[in-house]
């Protein structure tokens, strides 16, 4: 993969506190979302509204033994983060291909699936891999799993699970956003090559694509709609573009229908696809009149509630930064501060990583975190 253009950009303060806002936003609010949704995933609308009263969930309700727990939406999300990084450190040895970075990522995320805990003899894993509340199984899906199972790196030419569509692409793929230095076009192309290591249909890996795409132009200041339009604009010289494109048009489409309900809801699909949970996101989020609604939204429905929940926190995290995550969820989310040092690192990073590292002088504490190898 070719190196990114707009690697050169200028950050003043003001830029660099905006920036930081809108990563801690993303990851920050897609793991609320995430939390939202644990403890209802599997659960029907009618289920939900039983449970829960006739507005369905309102506030983190018990999922793995705790309020406030996030799954492996989120748990992947943040070895994405890591494996971005990554990729930036190594390019100082002259090496530039960052899929194969962020295979290794996920490839330590399903180490933590796996394995009882952080092995202290890893340490070319990095901090993140090392952090003991990663090491559990919260519902992977299957394609992610097979997908990771072997060193084999899956790529568009050959991808691992050719049949799969699952959204395990799609709520995974926000982090690819957040590059701000990367031209949108590159944004997309990385993101789909590394979909293609889990799931190979090219729906699953066109709406990562165009999820990270979205993203992308939310941090840079474009509104939804027209971050959504830029979107299809770039799917629309895909191949097998046609289902994401259509499930992104009804989302559209479905905000001129009314008052958002879960039942409007519903008619996107149920989430377990990778076009569905993205149309989901994308519609909860254009209707929210806050970050609570939009939220609440996404996951009193009877699908994937965890990880349309996540894609429309990530989104809304992305458009209006830090500020507008309800602070009684975040206090509760498991793995907060874990998260937020994340988000931090790579906000640092992509803002000041030349005073990081560099191929004659780096900080040792930096390649602790994040080593070259």
């Amino acid at each position: 993969m070719s190196a990114p253009a707009g690697g050169g950009r200028l950050w003043g303060r003001s830029d660099q506190e905006d920036y930081r806002s809108r990563v801690r936003g993303c990851l920050l609010g897609g793991a609320i979302g995430d939390a939202l949704g644990a403890g209802v995933e599997f659960d029907s609308l009618a289920e939900i509204r039983a449970a829960h009263g006739p507005a369905g969930v309102t506030d983190y309700v018990p999922a793995y033994g705790r309020r406030g727990a996030i799954t492996d939406d989120t748990q992947m999300t943040l070895f994405t983060v890591d494996g971005l990084i990554r990729a930036h450190v190594r390019r100082d040895t002259g090496a530039w291909h960052p899929p194969t970075d962020l295979h290794a990522a996920y490839r330590r995320w399903f180490n933590t699936q796996r394995d009882w805990g952080p092995d202290e003899r890893r340490a070319t894993d990095g901090w993140l891999a090392r952090q003991e509340w990663l090491y559990s199984r919260r519902a992977p899906g299957n394609a992610c799993l097979t997908g990771l199972g072997d060193a084999v790196m899956g790529t568009l030419e050959q991808p691992k699970n050719p049949d799969s569509k699952g959204c395990g692409t799609v709520m995974r793929s926000a982090p690819f956003g957040l590059l701000v230095g990367w031209e949108p076009q590159l944004v997309f192309q990385l993101s789909v090559e590394c979909a293609a290591q889990t799931h190979g249909h090219p729906t699953g890996v066109l709406a990562a694509g165009a999820f990270s795409a979205i993203v992308h132009a939310l941090v840079l200041g474009d509104d939804l709609d027209t971050a959504v339009q830029k979107a299809l604009v770039m799917l629309a010289a895909r191949p097998g573009h046609e289902e994401t494109t259509a499930a992104l048009k009804q989302a559209l489409g479905a905000v001129r229908q009314g008052l958002p309900s879960p039942e409007r809801v519903e008619a996107l699909g149920e989430g377990w696809t990778a076009e569905e949970a993205l149309a989901i996101g994308v519609y909860c989020a254009l209707v929210a009149e806050d970050m609570a609604h939009g939220l609440l939204l996404a996951v009193n429905h009877g699908g994937d509630s965890d990880s349309t929940g996540s894609v429309c926190g990530n989104l809304l995290g992305a458009l209006h930064g830090e500020t507008a995550l309800p602070p009684v969820w975040l206090a509760e989310l498991e793995g907060r501060a874990a998260i937020l040092e994340l988000a931090d690192d790579f906000a640092m990073e992509m803002t000041q990583g030349a005073a990081l590292h560099g191929p004659a002088d780096s900080s040792p504490a930096w390649l602790d975190r994040y080593p070259r190898g």
